[in-house]
């Protein structure tokens, strides 16, 4: 049977961010695009994920898996745990974004640095990482920080501001941990803008990684 991927996007603007990842990694794989965005707006109002906003998203899953996709890539860190409660109602394999990114700065370091523009992102992606520090029995410490006007910035329009409050954060973060997770998809492009020197620790965002790991599975 050929694979069919779903990706689940809680924001129009990770459509071009996934697409170029999936051509250049999973060539010729049939794949397609889910957006609801007042996923994230009902998640922002409520300052977290409700029950009701988490059964939406289980909703959206099985459409996409009655729609014939056997792999589905749920796009948005602040639905991780409704990701996670999906997978005992589909066949599909259902993944969480932020999985890889998460394995792999506990495998770096012990002192991880947690970046985001969301106080709704941050802590699910906080808890991810001290769930899979634990599962590897080993001890780490997470410094967390949510970048105050960013995601307002953004949102308004002004990209500049949002790169540049974000930049200053990862610059900071970087003097006090091995390791930078970025806890939004949104936020990667902020990497390319640093010099070496301003980035003398690995900074890890999840859309090259989640797709990586995809490819790993279809391999």
């Amino acid at each position: 049977m050929s694979n069919t991927i779903a990706l689940i996007h809680t924001s129009p603007s990770m459509v071009p961010v996934f697409k170029p990842l999936m051509s250049e990694l999973l060539p010729g794989v049939s794949s397609f695009n889910v957006v609801d965005e007042s996923l994230l707006c009902d998640i922002i109002r409520d300052k977290g994920l409700e029950p009701g906003t988490a059964r939406r998203l289980t909703n959206l899953i099985a459409s996409a898996e009655s729609a014939g996709a056997n792999y589905i890539l749920v796009t948005c860190s602040s639905m991780g745990r409704a990701v996670e409660a999906s997978r005992l109602l589909c066949r599909a394999k259902v993944l969480r974004v932020d999985e890889p990114m998460a394995e792999k700065a506990v495998a770096i370091g012990k002192r991880i640095g947690v970046v985001a523009t969301l106080p709704s992102t941050l802590e699910p992606t906080v808890a991810l990482i001290r769930s899979r520090a634990a599962a590897a029995s080993k001890p780490v410490e997470v410094i967390s920080q949510v970048v105050d006007g960013a995601f307002e910035a953004v949102i308004s329009g002004d990209g500049a501001k949002h790169d540049l409050l974000v930049g200053d954060a990862l610059r900071t973060m970087a003097k006090k941990v091995d390791v930078i997770v970025l806890a939004q998809a949104s936020m990667a492009r902020v990497v390319e803008s640093l010099s070496p020197s301003e980035r003398p620790v690995p900074i890890l965002s999840s859309p090259r990684l989640a797709i990586e790991h995809l490819a790993g599975l279809l391999a």
